[in-house]
């Protein structure tokens, strides 16, 4: 037994599906990632910054390489996620079908 949609059918179910991809690509854009990433590993390395001794800082010829390493990557961090913030991904427009899928 074979179903039968109406237009009207396809059309709701099409729009639906293009409301789930356009939610799916707006999660797993790569700036969420990239700076969700350097955001947790800059505050560990901001940490062990804060925490390093005199001979760790001695090792480094005086500098505090892991608090600075730190903050830098939380600042980049921050910046991925500010521009994701400002610029989110848009979703495709709804009348684009891929050629492949067209009917003639």
């Amino acid at each position: 037994m074979s179903e039968f949609y109406s237009d009207k059918d396809v059309q709701r179910e099409v729009t639906e599906l293009q409301g789930k991809s356009a939610t799916a690509a707006r999660l797993f854009d790569i700036r969420r990632i990239i700076g969700g990433l350097f955001v947790v590993y800059g505050v560990i390395v901001t940490i062990a910054g804060f925490t390093a001794s005199d001979a760790d800082i001695d090792k480094a010829e005086g500098v505090n390489i892991n608090l600075w390493t730190g903050l830098g990557m939380l600042a980049l961090g921050v910046f991925f996620l500010v521009w994701l913030w400002l610029r989110p991904a848009a979703p495709p427009p709804p009348d684009v079908v891929p050629a492949d899928e067209r009917r003639e």
